[in-house]
């Protein structure tokens, strides 16, 4: 049989991989601006203005000593704070060069840049959005910290080590390192860019007609132990007799047998694209510990066919990461390898990472297994029921001790075996993963109604007790009531109860698209679009600008949530799953009873820090402020000719509807500035409102991200609505 051809390229990339032999890595090509440049250097290339003269940005270059910055006429000027606009010794009537601009308006002001980036192998049809920021000189992102939020199983890169530098390094899409925002409820800048993706529906596989040889579970334990000292890549003949003696067939053997690594990768690729094989893109497969709970004799074919699927992606997984190789070239192919054999791999990357044989046999039964994060997953599982304040925690607690004492935590359901193991594939599982592990440790009975708690499910959350509810950081419901809660491991609580679920229920909720959404236009131009200095010019006018700067001590302190309401619908005859819900929450505003319904799905993004605040604002960059408890006078913000979608109209319990707004065409990206200081009911209230009237907005800790770099950041994303709040480090959930 001949050696199945490697066509285009991906037999290019292949064979590239052994470029770099003998130890000598080649030089990695470095990277281009599609794939990351966030230079802080202005463009020189900028449109020019109609009916006046513009010259080409010129780059100003940083002094590399002192604190200070100079301009084209080497005066210094220090890098401090503003605290008056015009700055001493600057005239309101003067024009500023580039560099005196630069060093006054955009110090410390966070640039973002938009990316559309092409999908592999399909149409231009197809895209996938990012953005990147920089120029904050700060280590600081909008994004939460993995550690911290405990998501670290969440997220993987696709190639090299696992610290996250672009988002759409990672495996799963959108990238889990690049979602949720440093605040409670909120998303970055990226993750909102990227929900606007066309991404095609996955690539059905083209069977090789290649077969793997039968292999028992002995067989195939015995080289998952010999694995975990690394693949014998010094030494080609065993290299090639491990592999083909046991789990492939060479189709040249007698005349060219395939003992260089890159025909090994290639017949690997081609026997795991064959039919019969688990899919781990599909997410109900990707909690992967189901295959292999049941060790009963029934779940035998399974469970064997898992492992062997697994030792094969090892093998390939080892292959193509061998230190033979160019780093260049693994990324490159990695890059085009179709998804699905990029989640076989990123199993084998986590058993190699996590899991050790200990013993082995002809049976599921006598397999004994080692985990690495047993105990350090047990650590973390006994910090979120603490930080979640779980109504039966003392009871829990003392299960979890003794399941460990006993060694049994994986044997309680394929959720804690995949929790404690550490075999999560990244992506949306682990959240449900940890949440269904904590279920299953508590020994109240109650914890049953809450055994249909699914990823594939993701907008909901449940009651349990009576005592807190817990959501989804997908849902509406866990994003409005954030700023009362934590955000952990993927779940927002504790949440304040509610009297429409039982004791203890779970509640999937209905919510509608949000009227907002970026373009990918609106994305490639997001940096000239939320450019500090305005467009492109040869001078700078002083009075063009403005220090915008709320009074965070002139804040509302009349709104209290008084009610969490969910209104049973009625299912689809085919959905089987929990009771859906619509969700509204009632506020008491000056004693004064107001509901807002949670209608849309809206998103909240994190803005980003800034540093050496306030920053001026460009007179184009157009805003209106008003406070939290002012907010249920506006009616559809953003849509010009005032008021529509009636359906989604608040007025006071046993009042009448207040005035509507009226906005022109010209006004239709004015930004609201909403001054949400004072108690956390306040952000609630705005962020209830956005999601009544479809509103998605920025949020802004003023301490952190001043007002002008929150509302250019509005005009980046294509929202009209930026909140601000304060909020003081040692305050208390």
């Amino acid at each position: 049989m001949a050696e199945p051809k490697k066509k285009g390229f991906l037999g290019g990339l292949i064979r590239s991989l052994s470029t770099a032999r003998g130890g000598k890595l080649a030089k990695d090509p470095p990277r281009t601006a599609s794939e990351g440049d966030v230079s802080q250097k202005r463009r020189t290339d900028g449109p020019e203005m109609v009916g006046s003269r513009r010259r080409p940005r010129r780059v100003v270059r940083r002094e590399e000593k002192g604190k200070g910055r100079a301009d084209a006429n080497g005066h210094v000027y220090e890098a401090s704070p503003l605290s008056e606009w015009p700055p001493s010794g600057v005239s309101s009537e003067e024009e500023l060069t580039l560099g005196h601009a630069m060093d006054l308006i955009s110090r410390g002001v966070p640039a973002h840049k938009g990316h559309r980036r092409p999908v592999p192998h399909r149409s231009d049809h197809y895209y996938a959005l990012y953005t990147t920021t920089a120029g904050n000189h700060d280590e600081t992102t909008d994004a939460a910290n993995l550690h911290d939020s405990m998501i670290q199983l969440s997220t993987l890169r696709i190639q090299g080590a696992n610290t996250h530098v672009y988002p759409w390094e990672t495996l799963e899409q959108p990238s889990l390192a690049f979602t949720h925002g440093g605040r409670p409820g909120t998303i970055t800048l990226s993750h909102w860019a990227n929900m606007s993706s066309i991404i095609p529906p996955a690539i059905e596989l083209r069977d090789s007609g290649l077969v793997p040889r039968e292999v028992d579970l002995v067989q195939i334990f015995d080289r998952l132990k010999q694995l975990e000292g690394g693949l014998e890549d010094n030494d080609e003949d065993l290299m090639y007799r491990n592999l083909y003696k046991r789990f492939l067939k060479d189709p040249d053997r007698v005349f060219s047998p395939h003992k260089s690594m890159e025909k090994q990768i290639t017949d690997l690729i081609m026997v795991l694209s064959g039919p019969g094989w688990i899919d781990f893109t599909i997410p109900k497969n990707q909690v992967v510990t189901r295959f292999i709970f049941d060790t009963g004799h029934a779940n035998h074919q399974q469970y064997v066919k898992f492992f062997h699927q697994l030792v094969l992606s090892l093998e390939l997984e080892l292959r193509i990461n061998s230190k033979l190789h160019n780093d260049w070239a693994k990324e490159k192919l990695m890059g085009q390898i179709p998804p699905r054999i990029q989640w076989n791999m990123a199993l084998a990357r986590r058993w190699h990472d996590y899991v050790r044989v200990g013993e082995s046999g002809s049976a599921a039964d006598q397999v004994r297994l080692r985990y690495k994060l047993r105990k350090r997953q047990a650590k973390m599982l006994k910090r979120f029921a603490q930080m979640m304040k779980w109504p039966n925690l003392d009871e829990t607690l003392e299960a979890l001790k003794q399941y460990e004492v006993e060694r049994s935590l994986l044997d309680l359901s394929s959720h804690t075996m995949a929790f404690f193991s550490g075999l999560v594939l990244p992506g949306t599982t682990f959240p449900f993963l940890m949440m269904n592990s904590l279920i299953d440790i508590d020994p109240d009975k109650a914890t049953d109604n809450l055994a249909l708690l699914t990823h594939l499910h993701p907008y909901c959350g449940f009651q349990y007790r009576n005592s807190y509810t817990y959501w989804s950081s997908a849902c509406i419901v866990g994003k409005v009531l954030a700023p009362t809660c934590l955000e952990v491991g993927g779940w927002i609580g504790p949440a304040r109860p509610t009297v429409d679920l039982s004791r203890s229920q779970i509640a999937r909720i209905r919510s509608r698209r949000p009227r907002q959404r970026i373009t990918p236009e609106d994305v490639t131009s997001m940096s000239e679009r939320s450019d500090p200095l305005g467009p492109p010019a040869e001078v700078f006018p002083v009075k063009e600008y403005e220090l915008v700067s709320p009074d965070v001590d002139d804040f509302t302190d009349t709104i209290r949530i008084e009610l969490l309401n969910l209104k049973r619908t009625l299912p689809n005859r085919q959905d089987t799953g929990p009771q859906w819900f619509d969700a509204s929450i009632q506020f008491a505003i000056d004693g004064v009873s107001w509901p807002l319904r949670l209608t849309y799905d809206v998103s909240f993004i994190n803005a980003w820090p800034c540093s050496l605040g306030p920053h001026p604002l460009f007179f184009d960059y157009e805003y209106s402020s008003v406070k939290a408890d002012e907010l249920v006078k506006i009616q559809d913000w953003g849509n010009p000719g005032g008021f529509s979608g009636r359906s989604a109209n608040s007025t006071p319990v046993g009042g009448s509807a207040p005035p509507k707004s009226a906005m022109s065409e010209d006004d239709a990206e004015r930004v609201l500035v909403v001054s949400a200081f004072g108690v956390r009911d306040n952000e609630v209230l705005a962020r209830a409102w956005c999601s009544h009237w479809g509103l998605s907005a920025v949020i802004a800790d003023i301490r952190k991200t001043c007002m002008a770099c929150a509302i250019r950041e509005a005009y980046a994303a294509t929202v009209t609505v930026a909140i601000l709040i304060e909020e003081q480090p040692d305050e208390d959930l």
